[in-house]
């Protein structure tokens, strides 16, 4: 008796994974049903199951997906500037080009997933995974705002840990306010209005020189 080989896949997967994504990154995991998956991918769910696993699985892999292909290199952003102000601002202009970049679904995938956090139809894997994700965007903030603090381009009393809760709110905000279609001098009017109150180191007094 011989075996049988399973019979070889007819799609490609990371373009089926692509188009999960963008279906994901549109509706978040609770909007968004298999038929809706299957159809953009063009698969059955047979394919799905086989190649992707459960919905839950799949939603995780475009999660990564999502990292991979941008997020965490514009996140990036912040490590490469040598000035604190400078990073964290070009960092949140990149994300505003990242959220409303016509080619791509619109907001942020990860603020669009997170209304679903919390909720019973919500996975706790992909729970843990989408706080984990803006987690991780407030350590880096936080850590960046730490290093500038340190090398005195942001005031001593200053205090990163609120300054980096702040930074990751207007995160979230800038994400629905694409999402919803504002247009990009909106978000950037935002995010000046946010630079603004970025505390800046007291610039010592000069003393008058005594007259003789």
């Amino acid at each position: 008796m011989t075996n049988q080989r399973g019979r070889p896949r007819c799609f490609d997967a990371e373009v089926a994974l692509d188009r999960a994504l963008e279906v994901f990154w549109r509706h978040g995991f609770q909007g968004t049903s298999l038929a809706d998956l299957t159809a953009a991918m063009g698969i059955n769910k047979p394919s799905l199951y086989a190649a992707f696993g459960d919905k839950e699985a799949l939603y995780l892999k475009a999660l990564e997906r999502y990292a991979a292909l941008g997020a965490e290199q514009t996140i990036r952003i912040l490590d490469a500037e040598p000035d604190g102000r400078r990073a964290v601002e070009a960092f949140l202009r990149a994300m505003a080009d990242r959220i409303t970049d016509p080619a791509l679904p619109g907001g942020c995938f990860v603020v669009t997933g997170a209304a679903d956090c919390g909720g019973a139809a919500t996975p706790p894997a992909v729970d843990v995974a989408l706080r984990k994700a803006l987690q991780n965007s407030e350590e880096r903030l936080r850590a960046r705002l730490a290093r500038a603090q340190g090398d005195g381009q942001l005031a001593p009393d200053a205090r990163v840990d609120e300054l980096a809760a702040f930074f990751t709110s207007l995160l979230a905000g800038l994400g629905v306010l694409a999402k919803s279609g504002a247009e990009r001098a909106k978000l950037d009017g935002a995010i000046t209005a946010a630079m603004a109150a970025w505390p800046r180191v007291p610039v010592p007094r000069r003393r008058a020189k005594p007259r003789r």
